[in-house]
């Protein structure tokens, strides 16, 4: 679930990036990109350590 919203959240900051590159209109401005890409880290890193939390209970370790 995290790991879903991770790549949907930078795929929004991904288009945004696009779209000023090719037609220099954006939808969002410097403050609000940097948040979106932080919360794309975020939840990122947080899938990533639920999935090694499962794994490590998994294994018995």
């Amino acid at each position: 679930m995290f790991l879903a919203a991770s790549a949907v959240v930078f795929a929004i900051f991904a288009v945004n990036v696009a779209l000023g590159a090719f037609t220099g209109n954006v939808f969002m401005g410097d403050v609000s990109e940097m948040l979106v890409l932080f919360a794309a880290s975020i939840l990122f890193v947080v899938a990533i350590l639920k999935k090694e939390a499962d794994r490590k209970n998994k294994d018995g370790g």
